[in-house]
Protein backbone atom coordinates (compact mmCIF):
# COMPACT_ATOMS: atom_id res chain seq x y z
CA UNK A 1 0.00 0.00 0.00
CA UNK A 2 2.79 2.43 0.88
CA UNK A 3 4.35 2.29 -2.60
CA UNK A 4 0.96 2.72 -4.24
CA UNK A 5 0.20 5.78 -2.13
CA UNK A 6 3.55 7.38 -2.88
CA UNK A 7 2.71 6.96 -6.54
CA UNK A 8 -0.68 8.69 -6.43
CA UNK A 9 -0.20 11.42 -3.79
CA UNK A 10 1.65 13.78 -6.20
CA UNK A 11 -1.46 13.64 -8.39
CA UNK A 12 -3.90 14.99 -5.78
CA UNK A 13 -4.70 18.33 -4.25
CA UNK A 14 -3.66 18.58 -0.58
CA UNK A 15 -1.88 15.21 -0.24
CA UNK A 16 -1.39 15.95 3.48
CA UNK A 17 -5.04 14.94 3.92
CA UNK A 18 -4.07 11.31 3.39
CA UNK A 19 -0.64 10.68 4.94
CA UNK A 20 -1.31 10.42 8.70
CA UNK A 21 1.57 10.38 11.24
CA UNK A 22 0.54 13.71 12.76
CA UNK A 23 1.71 14.82 16.19
CA UNK A 24 -0.22 12.96 18.93
CA UNK A 25 -1.69 10.36 16.56
CA UNK A 26 -1.76 6.80 17.90
CA UNK A 27 0.10 3.88 16.32
CA UNK A 28 -0.61 0.51 17.91
CA UNK A 29 0.41 -2.98 16.89
CA UNK A 30 -2.30 -4.30 14.58
CA UNK A 31 -1.56 -7.94 15.40
CA UNK A 32 -1.80 -7.43 19.17
CA UNK A 33 -5.23 -5.80 19.07
CA UNK A 34 -8.38 -7.88 19.58
CA UNK A 35 -10.61 -5.15 18.12
CA UNK A 36 -9.80 -2.87 15.19
CA UNK A 37 -11.92 0.28 14.89
CA UNK A 38 -11.93 2.84 12.07
CA UNK A 39 -13.43 6.18 13.07
CA UNK A 40 -14.67 7.65 9.82
CA UNK A 41 -15.77 11.21 9.20
CA UNK A 42 -17.90 11.54 6.04
CA UNK A 43 -16.36 14.80 4.91
CA UNK A 44 -12.86 16.03 4.17
CA UNK A 45 -9.93 15.57 6.54
CA UNK A 46 -9.84 19.21 7.68
CA UNK A 47 -13.50 19.09 8.71
CA UNK A 48 -13.18 15.70 10.37
CA UNK A 49 -10.16 16.89 12.34
CA UNK A 50 -12.31 19.67 13.80
CA UNK A 51 -14.85 17.17 15.12
CA UNK A 52 -14.51 16.88 18.88
CA UNK A 53 -16.52 13.67 19.04
CA UNK A 54 -14.08 11.82 16.79
CA UNK A 55 -11.11 13.04 18.87
CA UNK A 56 -12.80 11.93 22.12
CA UNK A 57 -13.63 8.41 20.88
CA UNK A 58 -10.17 8.02 19.32
CA UNK A 59 -8.63 8.88 22.69
CA UNK A 60 -10.91 6.58 24.72
CA UNK A 61 -10.53 3.55 22.44
CA UNK A 62 -6.75 3.82 22.21
CA UNK A 63 -6.53 3.90 26.01
CA UNK A 64 -7.80 0.30 25.98
CA UNK A 65 -4.80 -2.05 25.67
CA UNK A 66 -6.21 -4.57 23.21
CA UNK A 67 -8.22 -2.08 21.11
CA UNK A 68 -6.82 -0.16 18.15
CA UNK A 69 -8.58 2.93 16.75
CA UNK A 70 -7.59 4.68 13.53
CA UNK A 71 -9.13 7.40 11.34
CA UNK A 72 -10.44 7.84 7.84
CA UNK A 73 -12.12 10.71 5.99
CA UNK A 74 -13.93 11.28 2.71
CA UNK A 75 -11.58 11.69 -0.24
CA UNK A 76 -11.70 14.76 -2.47
CA UNK A 77 -12.79 13.84 -6.05
CA UNK A 78 -9.20 13.84 -7.32
CA UNK A 79 -8.23 11.27 -4.68
CA UNK A 80 -11.32 9.16 -5.38
CA UNK A 81 -10.33 9.10 -9.04
CA UNK A 82 -6.80 7.95 -8.18
CA UNK A 83 -8.04 5.25 -5.79
CA UNK A 84 -10.30 3.80 -8.47
CA UNK A 85 -7.75 4.08 -11.27
CA UNK A 86 -5.10 2.29 -9.23
CA UNK A 87 -7.44 -0.23 -7.57
CA UNK A 88 -6.57 1.04 -4.07
CA UNK A 89 -9.31 0.68 -1.39
CA UNK A 90 -10.06 3.60 0.91
CA UNK A 91 -7.78 3.20 3.92
CA UNK A 92 -7.09 4.37 7.46
CA UNK A 93 -4.57 7.15 8.04
CA UNK A 94 -2.51 5.37 10.70
CA UNK A 95 -1.78 1.95 9.21
CA UNK A 96 -3.06 2.43 5.64
CA UNK A 97 -5.21 -0.67 6.09
CA UNK A 98 -8.33 -0.93 3.87
CA UNK A 99 -11.54 -0.12 5.73
CA UNK A 100 -12.82 -3.64 5.01
CA UNK A 101 -10.05 -5.06 7.25
CA UNK A 102 -11.47 -3.44 10.39
CA UNK A 103 -13.96 -5.02 12.79
CA UNK A 104 -15.98 -1.84 13.31
CA UNK A 105 -16.42 1.31 11.23
CA UNK A 106 -17.80 4.23 13.26
CA UNK A 107 -19.18 7.21 11.34
CA UNK A 108 -19.68 10.63 12.91
CA UNK A 109 -23.00 11.91 11.56
CA UNK A 110 -22.91 15.67 11.94
CA UNK A 111 -24.78 16.91 8.87
CA UNK A 112 -27.44 15.53 6.55
CA UNK A 113 -25.56 16.59 3.42
CA UNK A 114 -22.81 14.04 4.09
CA UNK A 115 -25.02 11.02 3.42
CA UNK A 116 -23.74 10.28 -0.10
CA UNK A 117 -20.19 10.48 1.30
CA UNK A 118 -21.03 7.63 3.69
CA UNK A 119 -22.20 5.46 0.81
CA UNK A 120 -19.10 6.43 -1.16
CA UNK A 121 -16.66 5.68 1.68
CA UNK A 122 -18.17 2.23 2.27
CA UNK A 123 -18.03 1.47 -1.44
CA UNK A 124 -14.42 2.69 -1.78
CA UNK A 125 -13.44 0.84 1.40
CA UNK A 126 -14.59 -2.53 0.03
CA UNK A 127 -17.65 -2.79 2.29
CA UNK A 128 -21.14 -3.47 0.87
CA UNK A 129 -23.09 -0.23 1.52
CA UNK A 130 -26.37 -2.06 2.18
CA UNK A 131 -26.26 -3.91 5.49
CA UNK A 132 -28.36 -6.76 4.04
CA UNK A 133 -25.48 -7.58 1.68
CA UNK A 134 -22.78 -7.84 4.36
CA UNK A 135 -21.33 -11.15 5.46
CA UNK A 136 -19.88 -12.19 8.81
CA UNK A 137 -16.42 -11.26 7.53
CA UNK A 138 -17.45 -7.64 6.86
CA UNK A 139 -17.08 -4.92 9.52
CA UNK A 140 -20.04 -3.76 11.56
CA UNK A 141 -21.00 -0.20 10.63
CA UNK A 142 -21.93 2.16 13.49
CA UNK A 143 -23.31 5.73 13.40
CA UNK A 144 -23.31 8.40 16.08
CA UNK A 145 -23.69 12.17 16.35
CA UNK A 146 -26.51 14.74 16.02
CA UNK A 147 -28.12 13.16 12.93
CA UNK A 148 -28.92 9.90 14.74
CA UNK A 149 -31.90 11.56 16.42
CA UNK A 150 -33.58 10.64 13.13
CA UNK A 151 -31.50 7.75 11.77
CA UNK A 152 -34.18 6.28 9.47
CA UNK A 153 -32.90 7.62 6.10
CA UNK A 154 -29.63 5.77 6.85
CA UNK A 155 -31.01 2.69 8.58
CA UNK A 156 -30.44 0.41 5.54
CA UNK A 157 -26.72 1.26 5.50
CA UNK A 158 -25.92 0.99 9.23
CA UNK A 159 -25.83 -2.06 11.47
CA UNK A 160 -26.44 0.02 14.59
CA UNK A 161 -26.52 3.57 15.94
CA UNK A 162 -25.37 5.16 19.19
CA UNK A 163 -28.15 7.45 20.41
CA UNK A 164 -26.80 10.26 22.59
CA UNK A 165 -23.38 10.62 24.20
CA UNK A 166 -20.96 7.80 23.51
CA UNK A 167 -18.11 8.10 26.02
CA UNK A 168 -19.30 5.32 28.35
CA UNK A 169 -21.12 3.39 25.68
CA UNK A 170 -18.12 3.02 23.36
CA UNK A 171 -16.26 1.03 26.03
CA UNK A 172 -19.28 -1.26 26.48
CA UNK A 173 -19.48 -1.73 22.71
CA UNK A 174 -15.77 -2.59 22.59
CA UNK A 175 -16.16 -5.17 25.37
CA UNK A 176 -19.06 -6.90 23.59
CA UNK A 177 -17.29 -6.99 20.23
CA UNK A 178 -14.09 -8.37 21.75
CA UNK A 179 -16.05 -11.12 23.50
CA UNK A 180 -18.13 -12.01 20.44
CA UNK A 181 -15.29 -11.71 17.93
CA UNK A 182 -15.77 -15.21 16.52
CA UNK A 183 -19.56 -15.14 16.56
CA UNK A 184 -21.91 -14.30 13.73
CA UNK A 185 -22.90 -10.80 12.76
CA UNK A 186 -26.45 -11.47 14.01
CA UNK A 187 -25.17 -12.63 17.42
CA UNK A 188 -23.05 -9.49 17.79
CA UNK A 189 -25.99 -7.22 16.96
CA UNK A 190 -28.31 -9.08 19.34
CA UNK A 191 -25.79 -8.52 22.14
CA UNK A 192 -25.39 -4.84 21.24
CA UNK A 193 -29.17 -4.29 21.08
CA UNK A 194 -29.36 -5.06 24.81
CA UNK A 195 -27.25 -2.01 25.65
CA UNK A 196 -29.05 1.19 26.61
CA UNK A 197 -28.65 3.86 23.93
CA UNK A 198 -28.11 1.42 21.05
CA UNK A 199 -30.50 1.30 18.10
CA UNK A 200 -30.20 -1.81 15.97
CA UNK A 201 -32.67 -1.46 13.07
CA UNK A 202 -35.01 -4.41 13.17
CA UNK A 203 -34.04 -5.38 16.74
CA UNK A 204 -34.86 -2.36 18.89
CA UNK A 205 -38.11 -0.87 20.15
CA UNK A 206 -37.95 2.32 22.23
CA UNK A 207 -34.36 3.52 22.49
CA UNK A 208 -33.46 5.90 25.31
CA UNK A 209 -30.68 8.40 24.78
CA UNK A 210 -27.48 7.90 26.77
CA UNK A 211 -25.94 10.85 28.53
CA UNK A 212 -22.90 11.41 30.70
CA UNK A 213 -23.64 12.36 34.29
CA UNK A 214 -20.24 13.65 35.44
CA UNK A 215 -18.04 15.56 32.98
CA UNK A 216 -15.15 15.69 35.45
CA UNK A 217 -14.68 11.92 35.43
CA UNK A 218 -15.33 11.47 31.71
CA UNK A 219 -12.18 10.86 29.62
CA UNK A 220 -11.15 13.87 27.54
CA UNK A 221 -8.29 14.08 25.00
CA UNK A 222 -5.56 16.33 26.35
CA UNK A 223 -3.18 15.22 23.59
CA UNK A 224 -5.36 15.99 20.55
CA UNK A 225 -4.02 15.18 17.10
CA UNK A 226 -2.48 18.21 15.37
CA UNK A 227 -3.46 18.18 11.68
CA UNK A 228 -0.86 18.85 9.00
CA UNK A 229 -3.11 21.29 7.19
CA UNK A 230 -5.28 23.95 8.76
CA UNK A 231 -8.51 22.50 10.12
CA UNK A 232 -11.81 24.38 9.99
CA UNK A 233 -11.44 25.06 13.73
CA UNK A 234 -7.69 25.37 14.14
CA UNK A 235 -7.37 25.79 17.90
CA UNK A 236 -7.26 23.99 21.22
CA UNK A 237 -10.68 23.11 22.61
CA UNK A 238 -11.90 22.47 26.13
CA UNK A 239 -15.54 21.59 26.62
CA UNK A 240 -16.85 23.35 29.72
CA UNK A 241 -20.49 22.20 29.87
CA UNK A 242 -23.20 20.28 28.01
CA UNK A 243 -26.83 21.12 27.53
CA UNK A 244 -28.63 24.46 27.41
CA UNK A 245 -31.29 25.93 29.67
CA UNK A 246 -32.98 28.28 27.20
CA UNK A 247 -35.27 25.98 25.20
CA UNK A 248 -35.41 27.82 21.86
CA UNK A 249 -38.11 25.92 19.96
CA UNK A 250 -36.07 25.46 16.78
CA UNK A 251 -32.84 24.19 18.37
CA UNK A 252 -32.38 20.42 18.24
CA UNK A 253 -29.14 20.48 20.26
CA UNK A 254 -30.84 22.45 23.03
CA UNK A 255 -33.51 19.77 23.44
CA UNK A 256 -31.48 16.60 22.82
CA UNK A 257 -28.39 17.44 24.90
CA UNK A 258 -30.27 17.95 28.15
CA UNK A 259 -29.76 18.05 31.09
CA UNK A 260 -27.29 20.90 31.68
CA UNK A 261 -24.04 19.60 33.17
CA UNK A 262 -20.93 21.61 34.04
CA UNK A 263 -17.31 20.60 34.22
CA UNK A 264 -15.63 21.98 37.36
CA UNK A 265 -13.45 25.04 36.94
CA UNK A 266 -10.48 23.12 38.36
CA UNK A 267 -10.89 20.35 35.79
CA UNK A 268 -11.24 22.86 32.92
CA UNK A 269 -8.01 24.61 33.91
CA UNK A 270 -6.20 21.29 34.38
CA UNK A 271 -7.26 20.10 30.93
CA UNK A 272 -6.46 23.45 29.33
CA UNK A 273 -2.93 23.38 30.76
CA UNK A 274 -2.36 19.84 29.48
CA UNK A 275 -3.69 20.59 26.01
CA UNK A 276 -1.65 23.76 25.59
CA UNK A 277 1.49 21.92 26.75
CA UNK A 278 0.87 19.10 24.27
CA UNK A 279 -0.11 21.11 21.20
CA UNK A 280 1.41 24.56 20.82
CA UNK A 281 -1.83 26.19 19.67
CA UNK A 282 -2.09 29.97 20.03
CA UNK A 283 -5.83 29.94 20.77
CA UNK A 284 -7.88 28.16 23.43
CA UNK A 285 -11.63 27.88 22.92
CA UNK A 286 -14.00 27.21 25.83
CA UNK A 287 -16.91 25.48 24.14
CA UNK A 288 -20.51 24.61 24.96
CA UNK A 289 -23.96 25.36 23.57
CA UNK A 290 -24.10 28.56 25.63
CA UNK A 291 -20.78 29.35 27.28
CA UNK A 292 -21.98 32.47 29.11
CA UNK A 293 -24.34 30.26 31.15
CA UNK A 294 -21.40 28.46 32.78
CA UNK A 295 -21.74 29.38 36.47
CA UNK A 296 -18.13 30.53 36.89
CA UNK A 297 -17.47 31.80 33.38
CA UNK A 298 -16.25 35.20 34.57
CA UNK A 299 -13.67 33.77 36.97
CA UNK A 300 -12.66 30.95 34.62
CA UNK A 301 -12.14 33.15 31.58
CA UNK A 302 -10.21 35.82 33.45
CA UNK A 303 -7.98 33.21 35.12
CA UNK A 304 -7.07 31.62 31.80
CA UNK A 305 -6.67 34.97 30.04
CA UNK A 306 -4.24 36.23 32.67
CA UNK A 307 -2.33 32.94 32.63
CA UNK A 308 -1.93 32.75 28.84
CA UNK A 309 -1.67 36.40 27.76
CA UNK A 310 2.14 36.49 28.40
CA UNK A 311 2.46 33.52 26.02
CA UNK A 312 0.39 35.32 23.35
CA UNK A 313 -2.34 32.67 23.62
CA UNK A 314 -5.81 33.96 22.93
CA UNK A 315 -8.94 32.79 24.78
CA UNK A 316 -12.16 32.56 22.75
CA UNK A 317 -15.71 32.08 23.95
CA UNK A 318 -18.08 30.93 21.22
CA UNK A 319 -21.81 30.64 21.93
CA UNK A 320 -22.10 33.65 24.17
CA UNK A 321 -25.50 35.25 24.77
CA UNK A 322 -25.48 38.89 23.82
CA UNK A 323 -25.60 41.07 26.87
CA UNK A 324 -23.25 43.67 28.27
CA UNK A 325 -21.60 41.17 30.61
CA UNK A 326 -20.83 38.73 27.80
CA UNK A 327 -19.40 41.33 25.45
CA UNK A 328 -17.21 42.96 28.08
CA UNK A 329 -15.96 39.55 29.13
CA UNK A 330 -15.23 38.58 25.53
CA UNK A 331 -13.32 41.81 25.02
CA UNK A 332 -11.34 41.39 28.21
CA UNK A 333 -10.21 37.85 27.54
CA UNK A 334 -9.45 38.40 23.85
CA UNK A 335 -6.65 40.70 24.90
CA UNK A 336 -4.12 39.06 22.60
CA UNK A 337 -6.14 39.32 19.37
CA UNK A 338 -9.44 41.19 19.78
CA UNK A 339 -11.96 39.89 17.29
CA UNK A 340 -15.54 40.44 16.26
CA UNK A 341 -18.59 39.06 18.04
CA UNK A 342 -21.55 37.02 16.87
CA UNK A 343 -25.17 37.73 17.76
CA UNK A 344 -28.07 35.44 16.86
CA UNK A 345 -31.36 37.34 17.14
CA UNK A 346 -32.80 34.64 14.77
CA UNK A 347 -35.88 36.81 14.05
CA UNK A 348 -36.27 40.46 13.07
CA UNK A 349 -39.10 41.39 15.44
CA UNK A 350 -39.78 40.92 19.11
CA UNK A 351 -43.10 39.25 18.33
CA UNK A 352 -41.45 36.47 16.33
CA UNK A 353 -38.59 36.06 18.82
CA UNK A 354 -41.24 35.44 21.45
CA UNK A 355 -42.98 32.87 19.21
CA UNK A 356 -39.79 30.85 18.70
CA UNK A 357 -38.74 31.02 22.35
CA UNK A 358 -35.67 33.19 21.73
CA UNK A 359 -35.42 34.97 25.06
CA UNK A 360 -33.57 38.01 23.74
CA UNK A 361 -35.12 41.48 23.60
CA UNK A 362 -34.11 44.25 21.21
CA UNK A 363 -32.80 46.13 24.25
CA UNK A 364 -30.58 43.13 25.09
CA UNK A 365 -29.28 43.12 21.52
CA UNK A 366 -28.59 46.83 21.33
CA UNK A 367 -26.95 46.97 24.76
CA UNK A 368 -24.70 44.11 23.75
CA UNK A 369 -23.84 45.84 20.49
CA UNK A 370 -23.16 49.10 22.30
CA UNK A 371 -20.86 47.32 24.74
CA UNK A 372 -19.02 45.70 21.85
CA UNK A 373 -18.44 48.89 19.88
CA UNK A 374 -17.49 50.85 22.99
CA UNK A 375 -14.83 48.21 23.69
CA UNK A 376 -13.21 48.73 20.27
CA UNK A 377 -14.86 45.73 18.60
CA UNK A 378 -15.54 46.76 14.99
CA UNK A 379 -17.11 43.67 13.39
CA UNK A 380 -20.42 42.03 14.28
CA UNK A 381 -22.02 38.96 12.69
CA UNK A 382 -25.80 38.66 12.88
CA UNK A 383 -27.63 35.36 12.38
CA UNK A 384 -31.27 35.26 11.27
CA UNK A 385 -33.59 32.49 10.07
CA UNK A 386 -36.04 32.75 7.18
CA UNK A 387 -39.34 30.88 7.10
CA UNK A 388 -39.86 30.57 10.85
CA UNK A 389 -43.35 29.50 11.99
CA UNK A 390 -45.56 32.58 12.14
CA UNK A 391 -43.25 34.73 10.01
CA UNK A 392 -44.88 37.69 8.20
CA UNK A 393 -43.52 40.29 5.74
CA UNK A 394 -43.08 42.63 8.71
CA UNK A 395 -40.56 40.20 10.21
CA UNK A 396 -38.40 40.42 7.08
CA UNK A 397 -38.59 44.20 7.25
CA UNK A 398 -37.58 43.85 10.90
CA UNK A 399 -34.38 42.00 9.94
CA UNK A 400 -33.40 44.94 7.72
CA UNK A 401 -34.36 47.58 10.27
CA UNK A 402 -32.56 45.89 13.17
CA UNK A 403 -29.43 45.37 11.06
CA UNK A 404 -29.38 49.02 9.96
CA UNK A 405 -29.97 50.14 13.55
CA UNK A 406 -26.97 48.11 14.72
CA UNK A 407 -24.75 49.50 11.96
CA UNK A 408 -25.82 53.07 12.74
CA UNK A 409 -25.01 52.50 16.40
CA UNK A 410 -21.60 51.19 15.41
CA UNK A 411 -20.90 54.23 13.24
CA UNK A 412 -21.24 56.46 16.30
CA UNK A 413 -18.18 54.70 17.73
CA UNK A 414 -16.05 53.98 14.67
CA UNK A 415 -16.14 54.66 10.94
CA UNK A 416 -14.86 51.09 10.48
CA UNK A 417 -17.98 49.43 11.91
CA UNK A 418 -18.96 46.38 9.85
CA UNK A 419 -22.06 44.18 9.97
CA UNK A 420 -22.43 40.78 8.31
CA UNK A 421 -25.98 39.47 8.10
CA UNK A 422 -26.18 35.67 7.76
CA UNK A 423 -29.46 34.15 6.57
CA UNK A 424 -30.35 30.50 7.16
CA UNK A 425 -33.57 28.73 6.21
CA UNK A 426 -35.52 27.37 9.17
CA UNK A 427 -35.42 23.56 9.19
CA UNK A 428 -37.89 21.81 11.52
CA UNK A 429 -35.72 19.22 13.26
CA UNK A 430 -36.78 16.10 15.13
CA UNK A 431 -37.37 16.20 18.90
CA UNK A 432 -38.03 19.95 18.98
CA UNK A 433 -41.34 21.77 19.59
CA UNK A 434 -41.23 22.77 15.91
CA UNK A 435 -40.85 19.22 14.56
CA UNK A 436 -44.41 19.30 13.18
CA UNK A 437 -44.00 22.62 11.32
CA UNK A 438 -43.57 23.01 7.57
CA UNK A 439 -40.38 24.12 5.83
CA UNK A 440 -40.65 26.78 3.15
CA UNK A 441 -39.94 25.90 -0.47
CA UNK A 442 -36.85 26.78 -2.46
CA UNK A 443 -38.76 29.50 -4.32
CA UNK A 444 -39.99 31.04 -1.07
CA UNK A 445 -36.46 30.95 0.33
CA UNK A 446 -35.04 32.68 -2.75
CA UNK A 447 -37.76 35.32 -2.61
CA UNK A 448 -37.07 36.12 1.04
CA UNK A 449 -33.30 36.17 0.46
CA UNK A 450 -33.77 38.56 -2.46
CA UNK A 451 -35.89 40.91 -0.35
CA UNK A 452 -33.23 41.11 2.37
CA UNK A 453 -30.38 41.56 -0.14
CA UNK A 454 -32.22 44.34 -1.97
CA UNK A 455 -33.02 46.17 1.26
CA UNK A 456 -29.63 45.84 2.94
CA UNK A 457 -27.19 47.51 0.63
CA UNK A 458 -24.50 50.01 1.45
CA UNK A 459 -21.12 50.55 2.96
CA UNK A 460 -20.35 48.56 6.10
CA UNK A 461 -23.02 45.90 5.65
CA UNK A 462 -22.90 42.59 3.77
CA UNK A 463 -25.40 39.77 3.42
CA UNK A 464 -24.62 36.05 3.21
CA UNK A 465 -27.03 33.17 2.89
CA UNK A 466 -27.28 29.40 2.82
CA UNK A 467 -27.94 27.82 -0.56
CA UNK A 468 -31.71 27.31 -0.82
CA UNK A 469 -31.28 23.90 -2.48
CA UNK A 470 -28.91 22.75 0.28
CA UNK A 471 -31.42 23.76 2.97
CA UNK A 472 -34.15 21.93 1.04
CA UNK A 473 -32.15 18.68 1.04
CA UNK A 474 -31.16 19.09 4.68
CA UNK A 475 -34.84 19.45 5.59
CA UNK A 476 -35.87 16.38 3.58
CA UNK A 477 -33.30 14.13 5.26
CA UNK A 478 -33.74 15.68 8.72
CA UNK A 479 -37.40 14.58 8.71
CA UNK A 480 -37.13 11.65 6.30
CA UNK A 481 -37.80 7.93 6.62
CA UNK A 482 -36.29 4.66 5.42
CA UNK A 483 -37.57 5.19 1.85
CA UNK A 484 -34.81 7.76 1.32
CA UNK A 485 -32.01 5.19 1.38
CA UNK A 486 -32.67 4.31 -2.26
CA UNK A 487 -32.56 8.04 -3.14
CA UNK A 488 -29.14 8.33 -1.50
CA UNK A 489 -27.90 5.38 -3.53
CA UNK A 490 -29.37 6.73 -6.77
CA UNK A 491 -27.89 10.21 -6.20
CA UNK A 492 -24.50 8.59 -5.55
CA UNK A 493 -24.81 6.58 -8.77
CA UNK A 494 -25.54 9.83 -10.64
CA UNK A 495 -22.43 11.45 -9.17
CA UNK A 496 -23.50 13.19 -5.94
CA UNK A 497 -20.51 13.71 -3.62
CA UNK A 498 -19.52 16.28 -0.97
CA UNK A 499 -22.96 17.89 -1.09
CA UNK A 500 -22.18 20.16 1.86
CA UNK A 501 -19.66 21.97 -0.38
CA UNK A 502 -21.46 24.52 -2.57
CA UNK A 503 -19.11 23.91 -5.48
CA UNK A 504 -19.98 20.20 -5.46
CA UNK A 505 -23.71 20.30 -4.77
CA UNK A 506 -25.56 19.41 -7.98
CA UNK A 507 -29.23 19.83 -7.18
CA UNK A 508 -30.32 18.57 -10.58
CA UNK A 509 -28.80 15.20 -9.70
CA UNK A 510 -30.92 15.03 -6.57
CA UNK A 511 -34.06 16.03 -8.47
CA UNK A 512 -33.41 13.22 -10.93
CA UNK A 513 -32.74 10.75 -8.09
CA UNK A 514 -36.04 11.58 -6.36
CA UNK A 515 -37.90 11.29 -9.67
CA UNK A 516 -36.32 7.94 -10.62
CA UNK A 517 -37.17 6.55 -7.17
CA UNK A 518 -40.77 7.77 -7.42
CA UNK A 519 -40.49 9.95 -4.33
CA UNK A 520 -41.82 13.50 -3.94
CA UNK A 521 -39.36 15.20 -1.54
CA UNK A 522 -41.85 17.97 -0.74
CA UNK A 523 -43.88 15.45 1.24
CA UNK A 524 -41.18 15.53 3.92
CA UNK A 525 -41.33 19.33 4.26
CA UNK A 526 -45.06 19.63 4.84
CA UNK A 527 -46.73 20.58 8.11
CA UNK A 528 -47.62 17.41 10.01
CA UNK A 529 -50.68 16.76 12.18
CA UNK A 530 -49.79 16.53 15.84
CA UNK A 531 -51.20 12.98 16.02
CA UNK A 532 -49.28 11.67 12.98
CA UNK A 533 -46.66 9.03 13.85
CA UNK A 534 -43.19 10.38 13.14
CA UNK A 535 -40.26 8.28 11.85
CA UNK A 536 -38.20 9.07 14.94
CA UNK A 537 -40.88 8.50 17.60
CA UNK A 538 -39.13 5.34 18.83
CA UNK A 539 -36.22 7.43 20.14
CA UNK A 540 -36.56 8.81 23.67
CA UNK A 541 -34.33 11.91 23.85
CA UNK A 542 -35.07 12.53 27.53
CA UNK A 543 -37.80 15.10 26.91
CA UNK A 544 -41.36 13.66 26.77
CA UNK A 545 -43.30 14.34 23.59
CA UNK A 546 -46.03 15.93 25.73
CA UNK A 547 -43.61 18.72 26.68
CA UNK A 548 -42.73 19.33 23.04
CA UNK A 549 -46.44 19.47 22.21
CA UNK A 550 -47.10 21.95 25.02
CA UNK A 551 -44.22 24.18 23.93
CA UNK A 552 -45.33 24.03 20.30
CA UNK A 553 -48.70 25.54 21.22
CA UNK A 554 -47.25 28.53 23.08
CA UNK A 555 -47.28 31.82 21.19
Amino acid sequence: MKDSLEKILPEVRKPARYIGNELNSSHKDWDKAKLHVALAYPDTYEIGMSNLGIQILYYILNQIDDVLAERSAAPWPDMEEQLKANNIPLFSLESEKPLKDFDLIGFGLGHELTYTNIYNMLKLGGIPPWKKDRKDSDPLVMGGGPCVFNPEPLADFFDFFVIGEAEELIEEIADILKNTNRESRIAKLEALAKLGGIYVPGHSNIVTKRHIKNLDTTPYPTRPIIPYIEAIHDRAVVEIMRGCKWGCKFCQAGWTYRPVREKSMEKVIEQADEIMKNTGYDELSLVSLSSSDYSKIDELAKTLAQKYAPKRINISLPSMRTNTFSVKLAKEIARVRPSGITIAPEAGTQRLRDVIGKKMTEQDILEGVKAAFSNSIESIKLYFMLGLPGETPEDLVGICELSRKILALGKTYTTRARITVNLATFIPKSHTPFQWEKQISIDETLEKQKFIKNNLKGKGISVRWHEASASFLEGVFARGDEKLSKVIEKAWELGARLDAWSEHLKFDIWQKAFAECGIDPNVYLRERPKDEPLPWDFIDPGVPKEILLRESRKD
